[in-house]
C-alpha cells in the first residue's frame, strides 16, 4: 500500500458509547471543523451508532421521501440527512462507523484519490480478518458508488455483498471521510432499506445487502475494528487518545 502524502501521527478515538444518532452525525463535522483550523491533526474515530438511516441531500427531494422516513420509524431505525452525497444507508449497534479527519490545504483536489485509497485500505482490512473483500460497486447495491467495499459468499462465489459504504466532506482548510462497515445482524438493514427504498421509488437488489459475519461467522465488530486500527498502522502513526480528548 502507498500512502498518501509523508509520514504523519494520527490519534485514534474509540468512542465507547453512541451520543444519540442525530448527535453522532453532527460530532463528524464538528470534528472537520477542528480539523481545518487547526485544533486536531489526522484523527481516527471509532463508534458503534444507534440504529440510523443516513439519507442523502437527492432523497428529499423525492415525493416518496416522508413515507420513507415513516418506514424507518416503524423499524426503529431513525431516519437523518446527511450532508455527504449518496442515496440512503442503514446502520446499527452491529455496525463500525469510521470518521477520519485531516487538515489539508488542498483538500479538494484529492478527493476521488481518497475515495480509491481508502476503499483499498478498509478492504486490506477485512481481507487481513479472513473477509474476500474488494472495491468496487455491485449490480443493485444499496447507495451505490465506485469505491464501495463488498465481499464474495465463499459458499456461493458468484454471489457478492456490500460490507462498506463510504462518503466524504471536503471544505476548504480539511475533509472528512466517514466508511460505514456492516458487521453483525444484516437482516433488520435489509427490512428498513427494502420499505424505504420501495417508498422512494428506487431499485435495488436486497441480497447485496450483507454483513461481515454473514461471511465468516466467528468475526464481530470488536475484531473488525482491531484489524481496522492495524491496518490504519501502515499509513501512519498511531496514537490512542480518550474520546473526552475530542470533546475538550
Amino acid at each position: 500500500m502507498q500512502h498518501v502524502g509523508g509520514s504523519r501521527i494520527m490519534t485514534v478515538v474509540r468512542q465507547e458509547h453512541s451520543l444519540g444518532a442525530a448527535r453522532d452525525l453532527e460530532f463528524g463535522l464538528e470534528l472537520l471543523g477542528q480539523a481545518k483550523t487547526g485544533r486536531i491533526g489526522p484523527t481516527l474515530r471509532l463508534y458503534r451508532p444507534e440504529p440510523t438511516v443516513a439519507f442523502g441531500q437527492r432523497d428529499t427531494h423525492l415525493p416518496g421521501f416522508e413515507a420513507a422516513a415513516r418506514a424507518c420509524r416503524d423499524h426503529g431505525f431513525e431516519p437523518l440527512v446527511r450532508k455527504a452525497g449518496g442515496r440512503a444507508a442503514a446502520y446499527h449497534q452491529g455496525t463500525l462507523v469510521i470518521d477520519h479527519v485531516e487538515p489539508n490545504a488542498d483538500a479538494i483536489a484529492g478527493a476521488k484519490r481518497r475515495f480509491a485509497f481508502f476503499g483499498e485500505l478498509l478492504a486490506e482490512a477485512l481481507r487481513s480478518a479472513g473477509v474476500h473483500a474488494a472495491v468496487g460497486e455491485i449490480p443493485g447495491e444499496y447507495c451505490p458508488g465506485e469505491f464501495s467495499v463488498h465481499a464474495m459468499d465463499p459458499e456461493f462465489p458468484t454471489h457478492l455483498v456490500k460490507l462498506i459504504g463510504t462518503a466524504q466532506r471536503v471544505v476548504a482548510g480539511g475533509w472528512l471521510f466517514s466508511s460505514v462497515i456492516v458487521v453483525e445482524n444484516s437482516a433488520p438493514i435489509r427490512g428498513v432499506l427494502t420499505d424505504s427504498y420501495a417508498a422512494l421509488g428506487l431499485e435495488w437488489d436486497p441480497a447485496t445487502a450483507g454483513a461481515v459475519n454473514d461471511l465468516v461467522p466467528h468475526l464481530d465488530v470488536q475484531a473488525i475494528e482491531n484489524a481496522v486500527i492495524s491496518t490504519y498502522a501502515g499509513y501512519a502513526s498511531i496514537r490512542h487518545a480518550g474520546f473526552s480528548s475530542l470533546e475538550a
